[in-house]
């Protein structure tokens, strides 16, 4: 089951300037606040900044949707012509992510919460 995109994530190169830019736009501090990713929540939407994002193939923000079952999600979406990307096993407590691009070379997100 898809329960939308809920989580938007930028790659950023100078990981202290993007933190300064989007407090600045959000107008909200981060609630996670680590070297390897920063997360800012504003009205049920995540916004990640993640600083090896460049170094990991992203070149603009990526939309993830949020699924129940991320290798069933996987597998159907492989199926309809997509090509996986990336999959991670455990980002940290049990989350799953996954990158796809469908046919048209669009970056396709997925997040499965513990």
């Amino acid at each position: 089951m898809n329960h939308g995109i809920n989580t938007i994530i930028y790659p950023v190169r100078d990981l202290a300037r993007a933190k300064m830019f989007f407090a600045s736009l959000l107008g909200i501090e981060p609630y996670l606040d680590q070297p390897y990713y920063v997360g800012m929540r504003l009205g049920g939407q995540d916004i990640g900044l993640d600083p090896n994002g460049h170094a990991n193939g992203m070149t603009g923000p990526v939309a993830y949707h949020h699924v129940t079952d991320i290798r069933e999600a996987i597998e159907a979406l492989v199926g309809a012509g997509a090509e996986l990307q990336q999959a991670s096993p455990d980002v940290g407590g049990g989350k799953l992510i996954a990158t796809l691009t469908d046919g048209d070379g669009n970056v396709i997100g997925l997040i499965q919460e513990p």
